[in-house]
């Protein structure tokens, strides 16, 4: 058999490769990743929107040498079934060249490790006009005048990426230098999101700080887990000898949340489609906002969040794309995974279901009780036997008549469709705010007033069993001990 080599022509592949679909974060966070693979503690980007517009990203990793410069700016320089070390977040040998040439024309790479100063640099044009793959390579008076070469003197070690021709970035834009504005703030987005756990310096990791024209990048925890709930252990899934750790977490109800924290959680529309995995490779989120086909992304299961950590070693099974915006768990991971999702929804529902607890509580005395009817439906009515109305309907008889007749309309006129709307926008309904221990001493304290004197006692051990007095028993005893019941 007999074979003939045909190597790609280099013009159209570069171009070709420019659409695969990244955004400009993702973009800036493959090129973080190799910053951090290099064991960045530092990464700053610059933007510059005016003349000859600029992007750089500066890391402070160990840099490179003649060989590995020219391996990284080499299209497939590594095979993505080699096996890689543990803090490698690359896979396909692509990232930084696709990554970088879908946003601009020019990418420059300069490197630094102490009195050593490599730059090499991809040209678009300059590859169409050869037809070649044409890698240029900088002297040392071009280096200098590269963007931002100054910063990268500062450091012993370090690497700079450059792009330059922002074609992409400026396609289709009026006002380019206001455009991008905007776009640095979905960047600061995208990436105190992804590398959260690497901004926060957890347990194991090294603490990354990240710069966006000097100012840092503050870490989201997607988890709120200074209140959150981790309503299950965690579980460790085994798949081919590698260990998938899957932690749970149930939100705190949005009730309990300040506006701060429901701004970090994506606001209130964010809170229900941020609901899901959080699938994290080596500590760096991939994919996230998502059940995986596994269940919809319901009201009741939005505060509910699956944290996934997966080896690199496993990328194969989990089907990561070029981008790594893009992971489906293998079939044998979902099986495992989904009474883990059913646990949890289930308890998201009742943390969601303000009070449900309480209203299955048959030791409570409720002011409203649902029914089930006939049709599968519920109807909603007021508690004749709540003690309040049997005392009132026993003292006087005509206000009794008037009281149901006006319960009645209270109950057939209920705006349930209102209710449902502010439900589902979590709007905090304040009629079921959290009262003090003051208001409910001082709501008793005009009960009895209006109370004949010798049922006090009886009328106040009753109280103790209904809502929401009984969520105050230990207050209440204390104020009957001090006689401010009485």
């Amino acid at each position: 058999m007999k074979s003939v080599e045909l190597p790609p022509y280099a013009p159209t592949l570069i171009e070709s490769t420019r659409a695969i679909g990244y955004s400009l974060e993702a973009a800036i966070a493959d090129i973080i990743d190799n910053s951090i693979a290099a064991g960045a503690s530092n990464v700053d980007l610059y933007f510059f929107p005016i003349d000859e517009e600029y992007v750089a990203i500066l890391d402070n990793g160990r840099g490179m040498d003649e060989n590995e410069l020219t391996s990284a700016m080499q299209y497939g320089s590594k095979n993505p079934l080699e096996e890689r070390s543990k803090e490698d977040l690359g896979r396909f040998g692509l990232g930084l060249k696709t990554a970088s040439l879908s946003q601009c024309r020019v990418l420059t790479v300069v490197t630094k490790i102490d009195d050593l100063l490599l730059a090499k640099r991809w040209d678009i044009d300059y590859v169409s006009k050869t037809g070649k793959w044409s890698l240029l390579i900088l002297d040392s008076n071009e280096i200098q005048e590269i963007p931002n070469i100054e910063q990268l003197m500062k450091y012993k070690t370090g690497t700079l990426v450059i792009w330059q021709k922002l074609d992409r970035l400026k396609t289709g834009e009026i006002n380019f230098e206001q455009e991008l504005g905007r776009k640095i703030g979905n960047v600061r987005e995208h990436l105190s999101l992804v590398y959260h756990r690497y901004l926060f310096g957890e347990t194991g990791i090294r603490k990354l700080t990240i710069k966006i024209n000097n100012m840092e990048v503050e870490p989201v925890d997607p988890f709120l887990t200074s209140k959150s709930v981790q309503v299950m252990d965690d579980e460790i899934l085994i798949i081919r000898g590698k260990k998938i750790e899957v932690r749970p977490y149930l939100l705190p109800h949005i009730s309990k949340m300040t506006s701060d924290e429901i701004k970090v959680m994506g606001g209130k529309e964010g809170l229900r489609k941020r609901q899901g995995f959080y699938v994290y490779r080596n500590k760096r989120l991939l994919v996230w906002g998502t059940w995986f086909r596994m269940m919809r992304q319901g009201e009741t299961s939005k505060l509910a969040r699956i944290r996934v950590d997966i080896p690199n070693d496993l990328d194969d099974l989990w089907t990561l794309d070029i981008k790594k915006s893009s992971a489906i768990p293998p079939a044998e991971v979902r099986n495992n995974l989904k009474s883990i999702i059913e646990k949890l929804a289930d308890k998201s529902k009742r943390t969601w279901t303000y009070r449900g607890k309480k209203e299955l509580d048959d030791s409570v005395v409720h002011v409203w009780i649902r029914y089930k009817t006939r049709a599968g439906g519920f109807i909603y009515e007021i508690n004749r036997e709540y003690p309040l109305l049997v005392e009132i309907q026993r003292e006087n008889i005509e206000i009794a008549n008037r009281l149901s007749l006006l319960m009645k309309q209270i109950e057939e006129n209920i705006p349930l469709n209102s209710l449902y709307l502010d439900l589902i926008n979590d709007e905090k309904v304040e009629n079921e705010r959290d009262k003090s221990s003051k208001e409910i001493i001082l709501t008793l304290q005009e009960i009895l007033k209006t109370a004949d004197n010798s049922i006090h006692n009886n009328l106040l051990e009753t109280l103790k069993k209904t809502e929401p007095f009984c969520n105050f028993i230990i207050e209440i005893d204390q104020a009957i001990k001090e006689g401010k019941l009485q």
